[in-house]
């Protein structure tokens, strides 16, 4: 079989694909593309068995069909010390051997037998399917996946749940500290149904519908999620588990509210961090027109303070803050100025935009750390 193909087209998709790719894997031909020719058409495949990246690359000039699989590494190395040029495969289809050529590059190498390639198995029963616009997927992704748990001794936690509404969908992160709930009111599915998706194949994801746009067809059946847009599907496994009840863990009263310029207090909060001890704790006093951002390190003789402007009229609040979660949580709100919304000291706080875009709802739950008096 031949084919021709740009080398900047090709390098592009593989590289989408390769993110798929495991580092360790104990299975040596998934450290493989799978190329295989059809209808004038490439379609490149990788896998790490649990997640599948498909992408479909038309081509210049083709003849004859197969399958071979190819290095993912050498591939990849030499495509990228490439110019943007049409590059020529032939491959054997006894041998598999593969001659690569260009205007003045000759190359040969070995592929292995694309039969050997490992096949998905197909799960036979009631899928359900919506079309979603990519920049609404993108979207959701990219506003809770910073809050998703990293331990594995909580597995369900290290994905984001897609809580399926037939007028909307929600989409959770949470590590158990912070959770983040994000409600997209524009997107009607029509149907009700939830998964939780795994970390990777969610950056994965974002990353190639942020250049592919249009919309994705999605079908989910009981054990993984299809997402299939013009150029790529990707199948991903579910992480099994009940994922918790994450309204029931967002306090409903909250009568204090804090209005604060986000900036400014995310580079005080910034600033006086760097005098925090080991555990991070960052200290909030909060009366009338005025936060006190503080530290203290005993052990080191070091404290800091600043003071910063608000709107809040309420009684005065002490309250207390992980540094790094809470700067992670501010760096994530869009918009100047965000609220904080408390239940009470040492209760969990609540950071919203000002502005909430439109038919969307955007909200943050961190939990407090125990206040000492400095």
């Amino acid at each position: 079989m031949k084919f021709t193909i740009p080398s900047k087209v090709l390098l592009s998709h593989l590289s989408a694909v390769s993110k798929v790719v495991s580092q360790k894997s104990s299975i040596a031909i998934l450290d493989n593309f799978l190329f295989t020719l059809k209808d004038n058409m490439l379609i490149v495949k990788g896998t790490d068995t649990e997640n599948t990246i498909t992408a479909r690359i038309d081509l210049l000039e083709s003849e004859g069909e197969g399958s071979v699989a190819v290095n993912v590494k050498r591939m990849l190395d030499l495509l990228k010390e490439l110019n943007d040029e049409a590059l020529q495969f032939e491959i054997d289809d006894n041998t598999f051997e593969i001659h690569l050529q260009y205007h003045n590059g000759d190359y040969n190498f070995v592929g292995v037998n694309g039969a050997d390639y490992p096949k998905k198995e197909v799960v036979e029963d009631d899928a359900l399917e919506m079309v979603v616009s990519a920049e609404e997927i993108t979207k959701g992704i990219e506003k809770t996946i910073f809050a998703v748990g990293t331990d594995p001794m909580r597995p369900i936690m290290m994905g984001v749940l897609w809580d399926i509404k037939p007028d909307s969908i929600v989409f959770v992160g949470s590590d158990i500290h912070k959770l983040v709930r994000y409600i997209n009111n524009r997107i009607a599915p029509g149907i009700e149904g939830s998964f939780v998706l795994p970390s990777k194949p969610a950056n994965i994801l974002s990353g190639i519908l942020s250049k592919e746009g249009g919309d994705v067809k999605i079908v989910m059946n009981s054990k993984s999620v299809l997402f299939e847009t013009a150029g790529y599907t990707i199948e991903c496994s579910y992480i099994n588990g009940k994922y918790p009840n994450y309204n029931a863990a967002i306090p409903q009263n909250n009568p204090y509210e804090i209005i604060v310029d986000r900036t400014v207090l995310l580079n005080a909060i910034r600033r006086v961090a760097v005098f925090a001890t080991e555990v991070g704790l960052v200290q909030f006093e909060i009366s009338e027109g005025k936060i006190f951002v503080k530290s203290q390190d005993l052990e080191y003789s070091t404290s800091a303070k600043e003071c910063i402007d608000c709107d809040y009229s309420g009684d005065p609040l002490s309250l207390g803050f992980n540094k790094d979660k809470i700067i992670e949580v501010l760096s994530n709100v869009k918009g100047d100025n965000v609220i904080l919304r408390m239940s009470g000291a040492g209760r969990a706080g609540l950071f919203l935009p000002m502005e909430q875009e439109k038919d969307e709802e955007w909200l943050a739950l961190l939990m407090p750390m125990r206040v000492a008096n400095m």
